[in-house]
């Protein structure tokens, strides 16, 4: 099928053929990352000037050039002094002085473009690709430190407090930083594309979410230089209000990656609900569009109430107040509430987009359509909505009213139903199909067992009884890495295998790939598959010291996280093997898929479509004799949206 790339006529530029390009800058002027840290560090001075000015009249921080107050202000001033420098208020200050705002298009293909703040949803996906690799790279290398302090139970690495910050910067960066480690990368870049659209529909916000999560890194980092923060992830009041300066690091950077998912869950949900193609009906949409969509409802809703939080526990650290201080008034139990009515929904955050995008790859591998497709919806609907009546399973063990525990324990297990939907529809889909076992298959197979064998796991400690002898062991630790990395981490390699081909036009290499996997998957049930059983044996997490009788199973367990960590290294080697030294070329469309983003260029052109395409068929109708074409891409005049500026 020949394709027509070319842009639509703008009105703007008097019917040329080519939209009309807004001048450009000098290349020293246009803002860009180095300009983004000359704004941080100056922010951040003015910043911590101004917390030890308010502070200096208070009595414990005489004579502290560092307080509380400075380190959040020089942190908050240093993210806002990061954007300025950016240019991400260039644009708002100009509309709001009467000027005509500049906003570049992107259409090279340099490096440059990925260090700038830009509209194009697709640099927005690559900058998201590379930011979370990133984040989960340095995550990884704090867990390894983890289980180096775990091989002698005696023999010490680190001291106790210097321990307990790592294990609690480890959980905080993987699940802070990557809430949206699916939906940042593929959804940014790949939604649109899905939906016959041409761009997503705020594109300065989308651009905004991502580069507010490098400050959010940086600050999350820089707590360790203060000493760090003994709470692990969850930040328990009355530890957070006792502890160190380290800890406003954490709650910094948990409020911006906070901002950053409601502005990129605001731009994805109006994107997905306004700008579909015509015929892109809802019983269309691709399985990873719903996935995003229902994981976006999530964003929209779960992560101000943690901002609520952190902004509180924020004021305990730096006005005097007591919400969560027991002995002036508070509640610690507060804390929990407010934190864990984010947190999970946030485990489905992580989950929902990656059970999405194994759907794609499972259709598409199984060549045929998908065993169930409404009620796979159905099921990432189901648990949208149940995620939000389960948060306080996590406090079974707390001393809050035992009255809620049959309720909550009630939920817990509800939720397992819209899970098993999207389970029987993926065994469907495999039943006595012709299955190619590329590599995004082999991850995508890996993430239903994986996940599958958390949620057995997961039934255990559903359950009051049980939680009662397994909380807070390496039980419910193996449990979760069984659900997060198991599942989420291996969809995010097998979209990585999926979709380079498309984002860049090389393919990467299979070979490669599959030690790649294989390491990965073996590595990875050998390292977690022992915690399951000091756990049950009673072994506590986030000690440094245990019995010498579990040292064997640790010591397993530590091997297999030193393979599993050589295995990222064989990913990076054929990353840069493929994409830049020797540059596999890849068809159009590799792996024959139907899918709407299959259909145009790999790189897709600047504005994707040359015109809106018309949708004429589900997106997985493999093996159908009359062989419908998914779109018509060649597009018909559609004069309300041709003609609309806001919609080029």
């Amino acid at each position: 099928m020949t394709i027509d790339v070319r842009p639509i006529a703008d009105p703007s530029s008097g019917g040329a053929g080519v939209p009309a390009s807004p001048p450009r800058m000098g290349r020293r002027l246009r803002p860009n990352f180095l300009t983004g840290l000359v704004g941080a560090v100056i922010g951040y001075l003015i910043g911590h000037w101004l917390g030890n000015l308010i502070a200096s009249d208070w009595s414990r921080v005489q004579n502290s050039s560092m307080n509380d107050t400075a380190v959040v202000l020089g942190y908050l001033a240093g993210t806002v002094g990061f954007l300025a420098g950016l240019g991400i208020f260039n644009y708002p200050l100009a509309k709001m002085v009467g000027r005509d705002p500049i906003l570049v298009k992107e259409e090279g293909r340099g490096l440059a473009r990925y260090f700038r703040y830009t509209p194009d949803h697709k640099v927005v996906g690559v900058q998201y690709l590379f930011g979370m690799l990133l984040y989960f790279f340095t995550g990884g290398l704090f867990a390894l430190a983890i289980r180096t302090e775990l091989l002698n139970p005696t023999t010490h690495v680190f001291g106790p407090d210097t321990y307990i910050s790592i294990v609690g910067i480890h959980g905080t960066m993987m699940m802070m930083m990557m809430t949206s480690v699916i939906v940042g990368p593929f959804g940014n870049y790949f939604v649109p594309l899905m939906i016959g659209s041409r761009r997503m529909a705020f594109p300065r916000l989308e651009a905004v979410s991502f580069w507010l999560t490098p400050p959010a890194y940086v600050i999350l980092l820089s707590s360790m230089l203060m000493g760090g923060f003994p709470t692990g992830w969850t930040g328990y009041a009355p530890l957070s209000n006792e502890a160190v300066l380290g800890m406003d690091g954490y709650l910094v950077a948990f409020g911006i990656m906070g901002l950053s998912l409601i502005v990129g869950s605001i731009n994805i949900l109006a994107t997905i609900i306004d700008y579909r193609a015509p015929g892109m009906r809802w019983s269309r949409l691709p399985m990873f569009v719903w996935g995003t969509l229902t994981t976006s409802v999530l964003t929209a809703l779960a992560p101000p109430v943690l901002i609520g939080g952190v902004y509180f526990l924020g004021m305990d650290r730096t006005v005097g107040t007591a919400l969560f201080v027991d002995a002036h008034g508070g509640s610690s139990y507060l804390w929990e509430n407010v934190f864990w009515f984010f947190g999970h929904p946030e485990v489905y955050i992580l989950a929902l987009p990656g059970f999405g995008l194994a759907a794609e790859m499972l259709a598409v591998f199984c060549r045929r359509r998908l065993f169930g497709y409404n009620m796979s919806a159905a099921g990432m609907i189901g648990v949208a909505f149940l995620s939000f009546f389960v948060w306080q399973h996590h406090l079974f063990m707390s001393g809050i009213n035992a009255d809620m525990r049959p309720l909550f324990m009630l939920t817990t297990e509800l939720i397992s139903l819209p899970t098993g939907f999207i389970f029987l529809v993926a065994m469907g889909t495999l039943w006595r199909a012709k299955i190619r076992l590329t590599v995004p298959m082999l991850f995508t197979i890996a993430l239903y067992l994986n996940f599958l064998l958390g949620g057995i796991s997961g039934v255990f400690i559903s359950d009051v009884p049980a939680d009662v002898t397994l909380h807070g062991s390496f039980f419910v630790q193996a449990h979760f890495h069984y659900t997060i990395m198991g599942g989420l981490i291996f969809g995010f390699f097998g979209g990585i295998y999926y979709f380079m081909p498309k984002m860049t036009g090389y393919e990467l290499n299979r070979t490669l790939g599959k030690v790649h996997f294989w390491m990965m998957f073996v590595a990875f049930q050998v390292t977690f598959i022992p915690l399951f059983i000091v756990g049950w044996l009673g072994m506590p997490r986030r000690y440094f010291e245990y019995s010498p009788k579990w040292q064997t199973l640790n010591d397993i367990s530590s091997i297999g996280a030193y393979v599993l960590g050589v295995s990222m290294l064989v990913f990076v080697v054929n990353l840069v093997y493929s994409t830049i030294i020797v540059r596999i070329p890849a068809e159009e469309n590799p792996w024959h898929s139907r899918g709407l983003e299959w259909q145009v260029s790999s790189p897709p052109p600047v504005d994707n479509f040359a015109r809106i395409p018309l949708i004429l068929s589900h997106p997985y109708e493999y093996g159908n004799p009359e062989d419908i074409p998914v779109a018509d891409l060649a597009g018909v005049p559609h004069p309300d949206v041709l003609s609309d500026p806001s919609y080029p």
